[in-house]
């Protein structure tokens, strides 16, 4: 077994989103072809990894099979990254995503690990600009894991509390999520856990040892919370669905700035940026997906 490198850290570029719109920032991307270019200009910056989301041309969400099959071609076309499909629904029925992880077989696939208050707050406004449930429920969760299984996905675990990161175990008992295993720790979503050393260092102490993880900073504090995982040796994860500014307070025009700033975050620091075969081992993605 390859000893893994501390020094080394995965970026992940996650390129649109689902909330954010152009009206918002002009460089986000909606089409197929506009989310391809915005992959190639991330992996020319440095990212190994992009998360992906799917938009109808207008800019809504979509989860249309066919849309994330169109967006997989685009990107083939451009460059190697590592593919990475969110799965993310407040609907029960995953019928679809399902199906596009079956059918496109992205290397890594998202999944959310807990139910939870989706809020955002204006204090400008004194109400809120939004807020939701997003469940989350162990038999839609095994739902989404099956598909994944089925496919040989690798799951990405996506937390955004402690309870997320603990509520693992029944899973990992049944023999459906499998070790080893890729978490990611979201911080700063009202309803989560707040963004804070300190929230990253607990969730690390609790996930199984031998794990690997990343941090999503949601908002400015992305930027900080990318140099605290930095610090602690974890990956990082920027781009456009998580922040549309760059630390300067200048609003990024696509994700290529992005990544351009947290590469430099991770030389600056001493560490190097893997690179996407080296994300790969990282990863333990060796067989996973289909090219």
């Amino acid at each position: 077994m390859t000893v893994r490198d501390p020094d080394l850290c995965v970026i992940t570029c996650a390129v649109t989103g689902v909330l954010a719109n152009r009206k918002q920032c002009v460089g986000i991307p909606y089409t197929p072809t506009e989310i391809a270019d915005e992959c190639k200009r991330a992996y020319d910056a440095g990212a190994a990894v992009v998360h992906i989301h799917a938009r109808n041309d207008d800019g809504s969400p979509t989860f249309s099979p066919p849309v994330f099959a169109q967006i997989k071609q685009e990107v083939r076309k451009r460059c190697p990254i590592i593919l990475n499909f969110s799965t993310g629904t407040i609907l029960e029925d995953v019928s679809d995503q399902a199906q596009y992880l079956r059918e496109c077989k992205p290397e890594i696939g998202a999944l959310n690990m807990g139910t939870m208050n989706y809020s955002k707050y204006s204090e400008k406004r004194k109400d809120f600009v939004f807020d939701m449930v997003f469940p989350n429920t162990y038999g839609k969760i095994i739902k989404l894991l099956t598909a994944m299984n089925d496919s040989n996905i690798k799951p990405e675990l996506e937390c955004f509390d402690t309870g997320h990161t603990h509520g693992i175990w029944p899973l990992l008992d049944m023999g459906i999520l499998r070790p080893p295993l890729q978490f990611s720790f979201i911080l700063n979503v009202l309803g989560g856990i707040p963004p804070t050393v300190e929230s990253l260092q607990l969730q690390s102490k609790i996930m199984p040892a031998g794990s690997e993880w990343e941090v999503i900073g949601i908002g400015r504090c992305g930027w900080r919370m990318i140099g605290a995982a930095l610090a602690l040796g974890g990956n990082i994860r920027a781009g456009l669905e998580d922040n549309l500014y760059l630390p300067n307070g200048d609003m990024a025009t696509s994700n290529g700035q992005l990544i351009e700033v947290a590469a430099r975050m991770v030389r600056d620091v001493g560490r190097k940026v893997a690179t996407v075969e080296q994300a790969r081992e990282i990863l333990s993605l060796e067989g996973k997906g289909a090219q």
